[in-house]
């Protein structure tokens, strides 16, 4: 089976994160499918920036998102288009709605410090 899940990258205390497509056995780190995207929660508010047209050919195909993607997919609003596309919806139209959406988003580039215990 195909998880859509979060690959770490970084360095200690400055985690970015990789949306990937993998086999559920893959280890975190380990061998994946596909590259979907990029996730930085360091950001305020976080980065998050996909392939959605990649994302819905996976899950169409039966790929599942892990937890912790399937609640960055809803808070972007991706669930919600995968679902009009499900009901045939053209995926331009998605696509360029996805688009206006993330470009919406006033990210501050500059990253957060990470608490130290």
């Amino acid at each position: 089976m195909v998880r859509i899940r979060l690959r770490r990258n970084g360095l200690k205390n400055q985690t970015t994160y990789r949306v990937i497509a993998a086999d559920k056995e893959s280890p975190r780190d380990g061998r994946f499918l596909e590259i979907l995207g990029s996730y930085n929660p360091r950001t305020e508010p976080f980065t998050f920036d996909v392939k959605e047209d990649r994302i819905f050919d996976w899950m169409s195909k039966g790929a599942q998102p892990s937890d912790s993607v399937a609640k960055l997919f809803k808070s972007v609003g991706l669930l919600d288009r995968f679902e009009r596309f499900k009901k045939g919806e053209s995926l331009e139209s998605l696509l360029a709605e996805a688009k206006t959406c993330y470009e919406q988003r006033a990210v501050n580039p500059r990253t957060r410090i990470a608490a130290h215990k």
